[in-house]
C-alpha cells in the first residue's frame, strides 16, 4: 500500500466521500480510503497539477503483476462507456487512483482480490 498523500480537488474530494459513506466497500478498501481522505490535500476544483489524477484525466496504469497496461478516462457516472475506455468515478480503478500523481504505486482490492498497480501517465482533458 503506498504512503503517497492524495491530492484532491474539492470536487473529487466530495464524490469519494460520497462514495465512502454510501458504498459498500471491503474492510481493506474502507481503512484505505478513510486514511486517504483523512490526510489528503484538498485544492480548488481545476488546480490540480497536470500529473495528478482527477474528473475527466487520461490514464494508463500497469498492473505489476500482470505486466498489462490499461488506459481509461475517469468520467461521471452518466459519461460512462467501456466501448470509449470511459470509467465511471465510482468504479472500483477510478476510487483507486484519484488524487495520485503519475509513478505511484497502489493497492486496490479489485472484485478479483487486491491488485498492485503502477500510475504510468496521466493527461489532463
Amino acid at each position: 500500500m503506498t504512503k503517497e498523500q492524495l491530492i484532491l480537488g474539492l470536487k473529487e474530494h466530495q464524490l469519494l466521500e460520497k462514495h465512502f459513506k454510501t458504498s459498500v466497500l471491503s474492510d481493506f478498501n474502507r481503512k484505505k480510503l478513510m486514511e486517504e481522505l483523512k490526510h489528503a490535500s484538498i485544492i480548488k476544483t481545476g488546480n490540480l497539477p497536470e500529473n495528478v489524477i482527477g474528473l475527466y484525466a487520461q490514464v494508463v496504469i500497469e498492473d505489476l503483476t500482470s505486466k498489462k497496461t490499461f488506459s481509461f478516462q475517469i468520467v461521471p457516472v452518466e459519461e460512462a462507456n467501456m466501448k470509449e475506455n470511459k470509467i465511471s468515478v465510482f468504479s472500483p480503478m477510478a476510487i483507486a487512483v484519484l488524487g495520485y500523481q503519475e509513478g505511484v504505486k497502489v493497492s486496490w482490492e479489485m472484485p478479483s482480490g487486491i491488485q498492485n498497480f503502477i500510475i504510468k501517465r496521466v493527461a489532463q482533458p
